[in-house]
């Protein structure tokens, strides 16, 4: 389920609901009029497949470490750092632990909140 802030309003990672997308792969999020906030917990090897976006892509490492492949370059993003993904860019990920991962997508992902959502379904 979807969860959307309209108005000012207070919540917490723990009100918003885990989906799990396989085995491997867990997300929450929460939508604005303009923005996603996502929250992705990643057990160590899950992989988000080669895929672009629309959106300003910035993920921000609470724990562990993942593994950002591009075209022409591997960045390992650890613990409490931040990697900014510009739009369109395609790229992959690794997880190389048990990952705590926060996205915050420009403007809103809206393939995500229609479920149109299925490279991270396998």
């Amino acid at each position: 389920m979807e969860e959307f802030v309209s108005n000012l309003e207070k919540t917490s990672w723990k009100a918003i609901e885990v989906e799990k997308l396989n085995n491997l792969l867990s997300r929450q999020m929460i939508s604005g009029d303009n923005a996603t906030v996502s929250q992705l917990l990643l057990k160590r090897g899950a992989v988000v497949p080669r895929h672009s976006h629309v959106n300003e892509q910035y993920s921000w490492i609470i724990s562990g470490k993942l593994k950002f492949v591009f075209d022409d370059r591997e960045i390992v993003v650890g613990a409490g750092e931040f990697l900014l993904i510009p739009p369109n860019v395609p790229h992959s990920a690794i997880a190389e632990e048990d990952t705590v991962d926060v996205d915050i997508f420009a403007p809103r992902r809206e393939d995500w909140i229609r479920k149109e959502d299925a490279y991270l379904r396998k």
